[in-house]
């Protein structure tokens, strides 16, 4: 009987062991919006730009994976497209999107989107305004063709004022849709920064 109470009790104590110092790996989402059809310097495209790098990220990463889809798509022609998102921008619009995802389980979140006339499209403040961002790490990517970040770091962290926001990534959406070994090298030397 002792010998089975010390056996019990040492398998205990190593159950117990094991939980304390066994560490659960943080649980990481890639979130982002993309478009395809006729694109600024690159033509038309059957995966977005903005895709392929969140892609990229997700497999590096581990990371699960949510695209925001608009319920009502934009213009696959890139003129429309530029003056239906500059209307939605100027009426501070709230677009739609298909499906949701709870970010509560989630301890960063890889926030990945074009940008359009130098801020995010605005069916990505609507996910924004869904979710409750803040405690998490928020690490931003773009695509971009010339503009950079355009600050959507700084409105991230306006947003999410106890959120940890993580340094941009900002790639030409040329080279992640031609130049993708280039882009790659990007997204590593970003990851490496940002403590992936």
């Amino acid at each position: 009987m002792k010998i089975k109470s010390f056996v019990l009790a040492g398998l205990l104590f190593a159950f117990a062991t094991a939980g304390i110092f066994a560490q659960e790996k943080a649980k990481s989402l890639v979130v982002y919006f993309s478009h395809t059809g006729e694109q600024y310097s690159v033509g038309n495209i059957t995966e977005g730009n903005t895709a392929i790098l969140a892609k990229m990220i997700q497999k590096k990463t581990g990371s699960d994976i949510f695209e925001i889809v608009p319920e009502n798509d934009y213009p696959k022609v890139y003129k429309t497209c530029t003056e239906v998102a500059k209307a939605e921008q100027k009426k501070n619009a709230r677009p739609a999107y298909k499906g949701n995802i709870d970010t509560s389980g989630y301890d960063t979140i890889y926030l990945g989107y074009p940008i359009w006339w130098s801020d995010f499209p605005m069916v990505v403040y609507t996910f924004l305004e869904k979710h409750n961002l803040d405690g998490k790490t928020i690490v931003p990517f773009c695509t971009h063709e010339g503009s950079g970040v355009s600050g959507t770091d700084g409105k991230l962290k306006r947003l999410f004022k106890n959120a940890k926001v993580k340094t941009a990534l900002a790639v030409r959406g040329a080279t992640a849709q031609n130049k993708r070994a280039e882009a790659e090298k990007s997204v590593d030397a970003w990851l490496a920064k940002v403590g992936n």
